[in-house]
């Protein structure tokens, strides 16, 4: 398990927002709001504008409650449902994100496959977590900032779902981060987690807009950590394979 990269030494922070990146952008929005993709399409780039595509899985872990379908709705661009409901078992969904390379200049469209399971599907039957685990390439442990409790179960599950041998990208999300005055997780608490397990924290909240506002650090996080991981397979295993031998378009090019 490699240690998390510090922001934005990999690729171009807030890109999103430069000029050079609105073709590539475009290619994820539908009439300025995101685009859904299935599980089977892509973006489609003209000839003069070339961007490969790396695949990667990414399972939301986390209490019942915490908004672990509300992100990835987020991230996939769908609709957010206004009540809460259990998800009954694995849902998957698909996430397109363009990053532009610091070093190279490279442009390069991630696909996330979001894998949801339901914290109570996932105690009634063994196969769900093995399952949600297999190949999987990064985790995201989700806490509600107005679960206090959800904030303590975090490192129970770090414990209980990866070992530090495992080749995955764990990164720690808070959502409902805008109901700030109802919060029951502090910065301090925060603050010490982060020093204790390595691992950063991000915080995400109510915005329905349409735009990408707090979720482009994360999906930016995503993106840079899980290339930095293959760059550093890459080093020590010659040539990259991924888990997914018949996917071939994440043999690291540097």
């Amino acid at each position: 398990m490699t240690a998390p990269v510090p922001p934005g030494s990999i690729v171009v922070a807030d890109w999103h927002r430069s000029p050079d990146s609105r073709e590539f952008f475009r290619k994820i929005l539908h009439k300025k709001k995101r685009r859904e993709f299935g599980l089977l399409e892509t973006p489609v780039m003209p000839p003069h504008l070339k961007a490969d595509t790396v695949r990667y899985k990414v399972f939301i872990s986390g209490k019942s409650g915490v908004g672990k379908t509300a992100l990835s709705a987020r991230l996939a661009g769908h609709h957010i449902p206004n009540l809460h409901y259990e998800t009954t078992g694995i849902e998957t969904s698909v996430a397109f994100w363009p990053v532009k390379l610091r070093e190279s200049g490279r442009v390069l469209f991630f696909h996330f496959q979001l894998w949801d399971c339901g914290e109570n599907a996932m105690r009634r039957f063994d196969h769900m977590l093995p399952s949600c685990k297999e190949q999987v390439d990064a985790i995201l442990f989700l806490f509600s900032f107005t679960d206090h409790g959800s904030f303590e179960d975090i490192s129970n599950q770090m414990s209980r779902i990866t070992d530090p041998s495992d080749r995955v990208v764990r990164l720690v999300v808070g959502t409902k981060f805008d109901l700030f005055m109802h919060t029951d997780v502090t910065e301090s608490e925060i603050t010490r987690f982060q020093e204790v397990w390595g691992v950063p924290v991000f915080r995400v909240g109510g915005d329905v807009s349409g735009g990408f506002g707090e979720i482009a650090p994360l999906l930016n996080a995503l993106a840079e950590n899980l290339w930095h991981q293959d760059c550093v397979h890459a080093s020590s295993v010659s040539p990259l394979r991924d888990s997914h031998p018949e996917d071939t378009s994440r043999e690291v090019i540097v």
